[in-house]
């Protein structure tokens, strides 16, 4: 505003209001700002061109290669149809996405298994209730072997003794 007035180039333009059309003069493409910025007249960054051991290959590319349990992830998840089909170099972020498409589904058939198991055990326990196989009595059956045995051995030690 200031330089508005003393008619002078500003270094920063303007804050510019959300969800405005404006051309910025950066890039002069017409944006669709969905939060408050700042807009300045900046240099593009020059590109820097650094030595690598493979030439062609950018500096900080996160590639490397996947081990045998990568591969097998890397089938599971579907990235790949074959363990031909493997490039010898992947990037972190393929491995880790597939990585986590297979724990989703380890956590999705774990969850079934548990759902079945439950069933499983609601339709034996209905069917242990019908045939009167409850807790408490076999409880009570093994209670009156145990007596049965204990009385069977005070007879015997009692024979013994006489």
């Amino acid at each position: 505003m200031l330089g508005r007035l003393l008619k002078s180039k500003p270094l920063v333009t303007s804050i510019l209001r959300t969800t405005d059309f404006w051309r910025c003069p950066c890039t002069k493409d017409a944006q669709l700002l969905t939060r408050r910025t700042l807009c300045s007249k900046a240099e593009a960054p020059k590109k820097v061109i650094s030595q690598t051991a493979i030439p062609g290959r950018s500096t900080f590319r996160n590639d490397r290669r996947p081990t045998e349990f990568d591969k097998k992830i890397l089938l599971w998840a579907g990235r790949f149809k074959k363990e031909e089909d493997i490039p010898a170099l992947i990037s972190s972020e393929v491995i880790k996405a597939a990585t986590s498409r297979v724990r989703i589904k380890i956590c999705y058939i774990t969850m079934a298994l548990t759902l079945l198991g439950c069933l499983v055990m609601i339709i034996s326990g209905k069917q242990a209730a019908r045939r009167d196989d409850t807790l408490l009595r076999m409880n009570t059956e093994k209670k009156a072997m145990w007596r049965a045995e204990a009385e069977t051995e005070l007879e015997a030690a009692a024979m013994k003794a006489q």
